[in-house]
């Protein structure tokens, strides 16, 4: 259950998208995680660049991970620019009890900003400037872990 959006992320719309789903499916546990862009160094907003391909995997990984607890994970997140102080992130764990909702909405977030292949770019001034001091490499991307 992983969604991608051009532009920024309709953060009400998915939620409320997200929540009729766990009900539907009788979850006890709804946590979600909601990135916002930051003002910071005079940037514009954020662009980022995504690997479709590798971050599916990732991700249905981690959907493995959550299924042998009991529990499904979903995300969005947004390609292309992102305004400063609207979304380009969100996750959700769902789960019939809280604990392993809390647990696994901590690991998944951090694991997505350590590994998860999407590039990111600062806007400053109508350019789109790699972000390379706040990029991490991604094991085995090769090419693809310096983007240009």
């Amino acid at each position: 259950m992983l969604e991608l959006y051009p532009g920024e992320l309709d953060v009400d719309k998915i939620f409320a998208k997200w929540r009729a789903w766990g009900e539907d499916k009788n979850y006890g546990a709804f946590i979600t995680f909601v990135g916002t862009v930051r003002q910071e160094d005079d940037i514009e907003g954020l662009s980022f660049d995504v690997y479709e391909p590798i971050l599916r995997s990732w991700f249905d990984s981690w959907q493995q991970r959550a299924r042998e607890r009991g529990a499904v994970l979903r995300m969005a997140h947004s390609i292309g620019n992102v305004p400063v102080h609207t979304s380009s992130y969100m996750a959700a764990v769902f789960s019939p009890k809280r604990r392993v909702a809390l647990e696994l909405i901590e690991e998944f977030v951090e694991d997505f900003k350590a590994n998860a292949p999407i590039w990111k770019y600062d806007l400053k001034g109508g350019q789109r400037i790699y972000a390379r001091d706040r990029s991490q490499k991604i094991e085995g991307s090769g090419l693809l872990d310096n983007p240009q």
